[in-house]
């Protein structure tokens, strides 16, 4: 089974501290949910765990299976299991889906000749064209087309850890019942030797939740998590929003958090 920790973690953008102490198990097979309001920390506890350049880890520790995480550079958290659903995915003109793909199982020694049978099977199973698998990655797709195309490269890699940054941004019903339910299964099975997926799922809405079925729900609020719970929590956001977590307004998060996470 694997594990990423994070404990006592605090960090900052410039000179302002966004993070204040952020404790999380994330283990194979468990979906944890992090809902919280706008400017909470949730981009800026995303981008610190995947090594986003522009963040300063004032105190605390990010392990992968004991392996201290910060120590290691973006790409090698990524071949070490760390894997990152992006919210706002980057076009990359002239790179080609199956070719970064062929690259990213090639750097964690993985066999690539049956790749395009799995490309194949991955996109009719979440309901992605075809077509896209032989394009540039990301160009001219819409929001939902980009979403699918992240779950792909998911399940394809079949990491250990996946951090989902605002998964149902911008999806329609379709598309958003289509990626949650793969992820969802991936939480839910061991294939070819891989344990199941461990998630970190960040989201404002219930709704993804319905789908993508959460063990554990973590409110947060002004860079702290404030309260945790089962399912039941979301459903309770429902209803009484956050403040009645918070307490207070949430500040706003630093522009330069929110900037898209794939600019490394």
């Amino acid at each position: 089974m694997s594990t990423l920790e994070i404990r006592r973690l605090r960090a900052a953008v410039g000179d302002k501290e966004i993070l204040k102490g952020i404790d999380l198990t994330v283990s194979s097979g468990e979906v944890h949910a992090v809902m919280g309001p706008n400017g909470a920390g949730k981009s800026t506890l995303s981008g610190v765990v995947m090594g986003k350049p522009g963040y300063t880890v004032l105190e605390g520790t990010v392990t992968l299976d004991g392996v201290d995480v910060l120590a290691m550079a973006a790409w090698e958290r990524a071949v070490a299991g760390l894997h990152l659903v992006m919210q706002y995915p980057t076009e990359v003109p002239g790179v080609m889906l199956d070719d970064v793909l062929t690259e990213a199982l090639a750097s964690r020694g993985r066999p690539t000749d049956d790749l395009d049978a799995i490309l194949r099977a991955e996109a009719e199973r979440i309901g992605f064209d075809e077509r896209f698998l032989h394009r540039p990655l990301n160009v001219d797709l819409s929001g939902g087309e980009k979403k699918r195309n992240e779950t792909l490269q998911l399940a394809v890699l079949a990491p250990k850890i996946a951090i989902l940054d605002e998964l149902d941004s911008g999806l329609d019903i379709d598309a958003l019942r289509d990626c949650a339910r793969r992820v969802e299964a991936m939480s839910n099975e061991s294939a070819a030797g891989h344990e199941p997926l461990g998630v970190l799922a960040i989201t404002h809405y219930n709704r993804l939740l319905h789908e993508l079925k959460p063990d554990r729900v973590h409110i947060l609020a002004q860079g702290r998590i404030v309260t945790s719970g089962g399912p039941e929590l979301a459903a309770q956001l429902e209803t009484d929003g956050y403040a009645a977590f918070a307490g207070v307004e949430p500040e706003a998060e630093s522009s330069s958090a929110l900037d898209d996470l794939f600019s490394f």
